[in-house]
């Protein structure tokens, strides 16, 4: 039980740092990430160096982790096994990609956006849900 709590602590202050790095980044305006987006007018490169810090951040901790004897709260990692590309991936990326350039909300900006809720961030966490609920009744969950 301790270590199912643990879990899930350790969960919600990632979440929370993540959120707030968001926050931070000015991530969570749609108009920075549709800003990114639009090459050929006023193009905002902020996304790309948030993007970026991410990559670099995430490519040395994987590295200094995996070094590690285990995870900290579980008993063994838990990394995808997966390495071909097929439909459903391309076909997911694609439907994640139209729907956040259309929106300029993706899923962890807009559960970090709820603190200051507007019409058309409650649309986009709408579809997002009734897309999950409809991948989720295709089998692809």
């Amino acid at each position: 039980m301790k270590t199912r709590l643990t879990k899930t602590l350790a969960g919600y202050i990632a979440g929370l740092l993540f959120g707030l790095g968001l926050a931070l980044a000015g991530m969570t305006d749609p108009a920075r990430v549709l800003g990114f987006l639009d090459i050929a007018g006023a193009w905002d490169p902020t996304l790309m160096f948030v993007l970026g810090g991410a990559v670099v951040t995430t490519f040395i901790g994987y590295r200094l982790v995996l070094r590690g004897t285990g995870p900290l709260f579980g008993r063994y990692f838990q990394l995808p096994t997966r390495r071909e590309l097929d439909a459903r991936l391309l076909g997911g990326s694609a439907l994640f990609g139209i729907g956040w350039g259309l929106s300029g909300y993706c899923p962890g900006p807009a559960i970090a956006s709820l603190a200051a809720p507007s019409a058309p961030l409650i649309a986009m966490l709408a579809a997002m849900i009734v897309g999950w609920q409809l991948a989720r009744r295709q089998g692809s969950h």
